[in-house]
């Protein structure tokens, strides 16, 4: 035992003295240091050498350090080699590769950098929007520069053109040369009369017949009992159209049986199809009114086509709707009121949006589609739908499908706090003035309350003039909608909400009138797609929505077959500027 520590101790004495030497300390360390290595030992008892020791190739087989061909080095790049220590760190190449290492980290660190507020927002963009009661939040956004503005504008160059030529000679029939008269009823509100009014000038003009002022038929939902004459200039519209069409205020004093036009069917023209060609009338009406000299045409919505018309009946009733038609001056002196008042609410001028909400309960009943609420209030709408529409309402079973169809098809209306979501998508901030021109909201207060809420500038007319103030328009419904329709027509962005001949004729006009005027028509497919996707967040949605509405500002567009002409005038009515 003796022997053996002396031994022991000996060996290790000149282990000390062998690595005295700093190149050799330095490559014991390296080799020591290294799993991918043999060990000293296991090279000098014959892992590396030619010596044929059985406990030597005992023990290197022992080794768990030693990967399976112990003979060879990894072939790895040599900067991965300098930084797992497989190669003298002072070596030149092993330098090299340092600084090269060092420089790709310091560009990865500044990428990183770059990219990491960009990349924590949309890590912490919220799913759309987050409600709290009747608060719905929603993130904020940036005022785009073409906010107030189309932003295409500039690839446009239209110009209004229904107006009559000067050299354009009149053809007017006189008294004793006229086919006949022609009397009408303009049934509904007040658009959809408007609408009936210029038909009926244009059937005048096809069948060279006298137009008796048409009369503004009292109308179930609206209850109202205006003329012509308290809402429209009567002399302005007779004097305008005298070179295109003969019209007479009254009957004839010479036609003694009045009542005969209101109930008699030998004085009625009935069974004239929906969108009826010129030729139709021409065929089919015009005897009848030489047999007569006076007949009435009922009932008369939508009773003349487009496309199936000459162009000049077109343009002539661009003539009546842009031109002929004028309101009396104290509806348009006070809608000029209630916009100067929008634009000045601030202390300072600013711009104005206007958004039709179509949303009452007779609009949200007759679209059949279902919309956010609660057991009882859907209840009650199905028990209103049951009563009022029963042969489309049938047991309610087939309706639940056809509701979900319709919404992604973009045939429903939108909800207030829906036309929220996306114009603040859009870009409008809480202080955007908003008029709001509207029937009663169905749901109430609490149905307005997430538009209110991110919108606070939020007024209509009765919230811009005094009771006073309004009291004599309160006399016809009509003369209401008509400083609403003149509001909208004022206004710097006009937003609508789902269909209908208010919205049509709005944009029609403001088309008409100066392609530079924006008019927002949501795509209400795209609502119904986002807010079906649980994993879209703001900021995808918002681009989206700016993306899509980028052609939906209401430039001017050629007109194709069956397009309504109300909406886009362009092709008979404009020309190029």
């Amino acid at each position: 035992m003796a022997e053996l520590r002396h031994s022991t101790a000996a060996a290790a004495a000149a282990a000390a003295r062998a690595s005295s030497s700093p190149a050799k300390r330095d490559s014991d360390a390296s080799a020591a240091s290294s799993p991918f290595l043999a060990s000293p030992s296991a090279r000098g008892r014959g892992g590396f050498g030619v010596g044929d020791d059985d406990d030597g190739k005992d023990a290197h087989r022992s080794s768990p350090l030693l990967p399976h061909h112990h003979h060879k080095q990894l072939h790895l790049p040599s900067p991965l080699r300098s930084l797992l220590a497989l190669e003298d760190p002072r070596s030149p190449a092993a330098s090299c590769s340092y600084r090269i290492l060092l420089a790709l980290l310091a560009l990865l660190l500044v990428a990183a950098l770059f990219c990491a507020p960009s990349l924590w927002s949309r890590l912490n963009a919220p799913y759309l929007c987050h409600k709290e009661g009747i608060t719905l939040h929603c993130p904020e956004t940036k005022e785009p520069l073409s906010l107030w503005e189309n932003p295409r504008v500039a690839t446009t160059s239209w110009k209004p053109c229904a107006e009559r030529r000067r050299d354009e000679p009149s053809d007017v029939p006189s008294e004793k040369e006229t086919s006949g008269y022609i009397f009408i009823h303009a049934e509904g509100g007040l658009n959809q009369q408007r609408i009936a009014i210029c038909n009926a000038v244009a059937i005048a003009k096809i069948m060279s017949a006298t137009l008796i002022l048409p009369v503004l038929k009292q109308d179930q939902i609206w209850k109202d009992q205006t003329k012509f004459e308290d809402i429209f200039d009567v002399d302005h519209f007779i004097n305008y159209l005298k070179d295109d069409v003969r019209i007479v205020r009254d009957i004839p004093d010479w036609f003694t049986e009045k009542d005969e036009l209101f109930t008699s069917i030998k004085r009625t023209v009935k069974n004239i199809p929906k969108y009826a060609s010129a030729q139709f009338y021409i065929d089919n009406v015009l005897p009848r009114i030489k047999e007569k000299k006076i007949m009435s045409i009922k009932p008369f919505v939508d009773r003349l086509g487009y496309d199936n018309v000459p162009m000049e009946i077109n343009r002539l009733r661009c003539r009546v709707n842009y031109h002929a038609l004028k309101f009396l001056p104290d509806i348009e002196e006070m809608a000029d009121k209630l916009a100067a008042r929008m634009r000045n609410r601030t202390g300072n001028v600013n711009p104005y949006m206007a958004l039709h909400l179509r949303y009452e309960k007779g609009m949200v009943g007759l679209s059949f589609c279902d919309f956010a609420g609660t057991r009882e209030e859907k209840a009650m709408m199905a028990a209103y739908r049951q009563k009022e529409w029963p042969r489309r309402y049938k047991n309610g079973s087939h309706l639940w499908p056809l509701a979900l169809q319709k919404r992604k098809e973009g045939r429903c209306p939108l909800e207030p706090g829906e036309i929220a979501v996306i114009l603040r998508a859009l870009g409008y901030t809480g202080g955007t003035q908003i008029y709001v021109a509207s029937g009663q909201v169905y749901g109430g207060k609490n149905r307005m309350a997430p538009l209110r809420n991110m919108f606070p500038n939020l007024v209509t007319k009765e919230e811009l003039a005094s009771a006073a103030e309004l009291a004599p328009f309160r006399r016809h419904v009509t003369s209401l909608a008509a400083l609403d329709f003149l509001v909208c027509l004022r206004s710097d962005v006009f937003v609508m909400t789902h269909g209908g001949n208010f919205a049509k004729l709005i944009i029609g006009a403001r088309r008409y009138a100066g392609h530079r005027l924006k008019s927002v028509k949501p795509d209400k497919g795209l609502m119904s797609k986002s807010l079906g996707d649980p994993d879209m967040g703001w900021a995808s949605f918002a681009e989206d929505v700016v993306v899509t509405h980028r052609t939906r500002t209401g430039l001017p567009e050629p007109t194709f077959p069956s397009y309504d002409l109300w909406e886009n005038p362009l092709t008979p009515c404009m020309c190029r500027a």
